[in-house]
């Protein structure tokens, strides 16, 4: 159902590294980059917007040297490159006109802040775009995990999950003709289909604080408004 009024006031948005590649093999695309960053614009002035970014884009450039590393430090590199994406991804809303604040869990203070809390929460209440880096700031936790644990810290209404598809399918799209996509699914439900929409930590964690995830495609224009709107776009997961 199409309101005037946004249906979410709060959100958080989890974007994956990868998205930022566009049609490269690795790396930040500019125009994708500015493309994103024109619909989070579109969205600010309906609510507050906060962000948590992957690192899939810059650390699949050096994945192969990672085989054979110790996990916990290749997750560390992983981390060190969601502060790229971020510092990129905040430099472009800032000439967008936005105030972006990027925020590391991990300390790197010469390049940017740490993650505080309360900070952030001001950041938010003052209109400000929040980018959360360095995922939760301990290894063998995703960024998704992140994103849930952010999203529950500040508030969020919901964790708004962009990917490359435009929602969430009873089947695999590319393979099955007669797949369909769910409007709207349960936690439980997703979970016994093995739908695999989020890391099982990041899904535990949105589920227990019953706090909704909505699966949309970033390349769609306006996609990302016509979700905070309400409107039927993408897949709902709910408690």
């Amino acid at each position: 159902m199409t309101t005037s009024k946004p249906a979410y006031k709060r959100i958080l948005l989890k974007l994956s590294g990868e998205a930022l590649m566009g049609d490269d093999q690795f790396g930040i695309n500019r125009d994708t980059i500015v493309r994103m960053v024109d619909e989070v614009v579109a969205v600010t002035r309906l609510g507050v917007v906060a962000v948590v970014i992957g690192g899939g884009n810059i650390f699949r450039g050096v994945a192969g040297g990672s085989v054979g590393m110790d996990r916990a430090t290749a997750d560390y590199m992983g981390m060190l490159a969601t502060v790229m994406n971020s510092l990129a991804l905040g430099d472009t809303m800032n000439k967008a006109g936005l105030t972006a604040r990027v925020m590391s869990a991990i300390a790197i203070e010469q390049v940017v802040e740490p993650y505080v809390r309360p900070k952030a929460l001001q950041y938010l209440e003052e209109g400000k775009v929040v980018i959360f880096a360095a995922g939760t700031g301990n290894p063998f936790f995703t960024t998704d995990t992140a994103a849930a644990l952010r999203g529950a810290e500040i508030g969020a209404q919901i964790v708004l999950k962009a990917t490359k598809v435009d929602g969430v399918y009873s089947a695999d799209p590319k393979k099955d003709p007669t797949a369909t996509r769910y409007s709207k699914i349960s936690f439980d439900e997703a979970i016994s289909q093995n739908l695999g929409i989020m890391d099982a930590t990041a899904f535990a964690l949105c589920r227990d604080q019953k706090l909704p995830v909505k699966v949309f495609s970033i390349f769609k224009h306006g996609a990302l408004k016509r979700v905070v709107m309400g409107e039927d776009e993408g897949t709902l997961v709910y408690a």
